[in-house]
């Protein structure tokens, strides 16, 4: 039991963390700079921690662009406000995000450029033979560790883990919680305490007032885990805040 919920929750947390720190916070708002080397890298370790349902940072980024742009309105890809429930959202996300990917869909040029894209190491990230092999290395370690066939309902979260996660706080994160501030309209929430076990992505009320500060906590009571191993990546040179955006607010 104890080798499952190891792995469960390092799948769960790593993922989340580079799904906030590279997909969101580098990819879609360039909150910071890196060099190419260093762009690389991350693009490998979030496909990795990602797996089986890696998320490009391309269509990621423009569809994250556009929420933002049209946030809670009928253009907004993800608003709970247009969906009767979490799942017709996730279905309606997916069918955005593979027409993206697919060039079927046609994103307005204001939300292009300053993405990470790497198409040599996407060419086989995108092969299905690689995400069956991520699916088969979840399964072969439950049938190795799992004291029981319960565990094995957690096989799916695995399966699914980066749209799951960003399902969690573009559903809740515009649904629940308490307001700060008033955001021209949006529904954007703060999601606190819970927030803790979504390394700061539930902050989405201050985010949308400030969508350009890495720190998403605002109050001296927040706290958004994932920014302290932010501001010292930044302290040692691996990436560079905007002097501007170098603050805590």
């Amino acid at each position: 039991m104890t080798a499952i919920l190891i792995f469960f929750f390092a799948h769960w947390f790593l993922s989340l963390f580079f799904h906030s720190f590279f997909l969101h916070r580098y990819g879609s708002h360039q909150m910071f700079t890196m060099s190419r080397g260093w762009e690389k890298f991350f693009f490998v370790m979030t496909f990795i921690t990602q797996g089986s349902a890696f998320l490009e940072p391309r269509p990621y980024a423009l569809m994250h662009r556009m929420h933002h742009a049209y946030s809670d309105t009928e253009r907004d890809p993800h608003s709970p406000g247009n969906f009767k429930n979490v799942v017709t959202m996730m279905l309606q996300t997916a069918r955005t995000y593979r027409g993206i990917t697919a060039n079927k869909i046609v994103v307005d040029d204001q939300f292009q450029g300053n993405i990470p894209e790497w198409d040599s190491f996407m060419n086989i990230a995108r092969k299905r033979i690689v995400g069956i092999v991520f699916g088969v290395i979840y399964i072969a370690y439950y049938y190795i560790f799992a004291p029981s066939p319960w565990f094995y309902l957690l096989l799916p979260i695995h399966f699914l883990m980066g749209p799951i996660q960003g399902a969690i706080v573009n559903w809740c994160g515009h649904k629940y919680g308490y307001v700060r501030y008033k955001n021209l309209g949006d529904n954007s929430r703060n999601t606190f305490p819970v927030d803790i076990l979504l390394l700061g992505e539930l902050y989405q009320n201050n985010h949308h007032k400030d969508p350009l500060n890495p720190n998403l906590a605002h109050r001296w009571y927040e706290f958004d885990p994932s920014y302290p191993v932010i501001w010292l990546m930044n302290k040692l040179g691996i990436i560079h805040f905007q002097p501007e955006l170098a603050r805590v607010t």
